[in-house]
């Protein structure tokens, strides 16, 4: 059975009519992956988005060590942006990031287990434990990267007081003061175009086939000759690496430049290659989703059934 919320998830994630999705639905007997696939087959939504809606409410923050060699990104949840302002739940995600850069944990359990980097009687579960009960709302680390590089940097840039948070991580054999703001570069590039992968050979092989079949229907779908489908289908790949692969994507700062561009020509300048080996990028409450209300339910208030 298709519910109206089903219709009301499917009209978030791709922006098409409510009937186009209804009808996507009905074809598919409710397969929301599919029933994007069929609505981008048609040319009626625009690329499924990687993530959930965002909801949840909290702060992504960073820290990076003097020197640079060593970063961390970290996400912890609460439940309002009321106490996502609170100095203390501020100064809690600040300690874990930087309990995340100097530990070797790799699971959210290990974390919390540490001893709180602040006052090291407690555990940083004990800490969270204590704050949620002090200020009376929910709190939980959620995730965090750890980046640590001896040829390079690591930098980092921070969004919306909190609401994107990126790691970058540069390799250079030269050790040269540049290197922070283009790796400020590379990081607001990350926050702002969202790349899902660093370059082309990141690209998963079910990623890439599924586009190219979805480019397949469309331009079949267009009438276009089977002849020249081929042609339109890779034409289109390239204009996905375009858009989905950072050293692929233009620069936002300069349209003139793409990111491989942009660093080819700073490494001219200090006489050694640079290169970006990899990202991190966390978007507050990602894939996290608040209670709603009923959709059927707000459709007959508005009809006043």
């Amino acid at each position: 059975m298709i519910t109206a919320g089903m219709v009301k998830e499917l009209r978030e994630r791709t922006g098409a009519g409510m009937m186009d999705c209804k009808k996507a639905l009905n074809e598919t007997n409710g397969d929301m992956d599919k029933a994007i696939e069929v609505l981008r087959e048609k040319g009626l939504a625009a690329a499924a988005k990687k993530a959930g809606r965002i909801a949840a409410e909290g702060i992504v923050t960073t820290y990076i060590s003097e020197d640079m060699k060593l970063g961390a990104v970290v996400e912890v949840n609460c439940e309002t942006d009321f106490v996502a302002a609170n100095d203390e739940f501020k100064a809690l995600v600040e300690n874990v990031a930087k309990m995340v850069a100097l530990s070797n944990v790799s699971t959210v359990e290990e974390l919390v287990a540490q001893k709180y980097i602040a006052d090291e009687s407690a555990t940083l579960q004990e800490t969270v434990t204590a704050l949620i009960a002090k200020i009376g709302e929910n709190m939980s680390v959620r995730r965090f990267e750890r980046f640590k590089v001896e040829n390079g940097i690591i930098q980092s840039y921070i969004h919306g007081n909190g609401k994107i948070g990126v790691l970058v991580e540069l390799a250079c054999e030269k050790q040269d003061p540049v290197l922070a703001t283009i790796g400020k570069d590379i990081a607001m590039q990350v926050a702002a175009a969202n790349p899902l992968f660093l370059n082309k050979d990141a690209v998963d092989n079910e990623s890439l086939e599924k586009e190219k079949e979805i480019y397949r229907v469309q331009a079949l779908n267009e009438g276009k000759p089977e002849n020249i489908v081929d042609k339109m289908v890779m034409g289109r790949v390239n204009k996905y690496y375009k858009e989905v692969c950072l050293v692929e994507q233009v620069w936002v700062k300069n349209g003139d430049y793409t990111i491989t561009k942009y660093l080819q020509e700073e490494s001219k300048k200090i006489g050694a290659d640079i290169t970006v080996t990899r990202f991190a990028r966390f978007e507050r409450g990602e894939g996290i989703e608040k209670k709603e209300d009923n959709f059927a339910e707000e459709v007959q208030k508005m009809q006043g059934k």
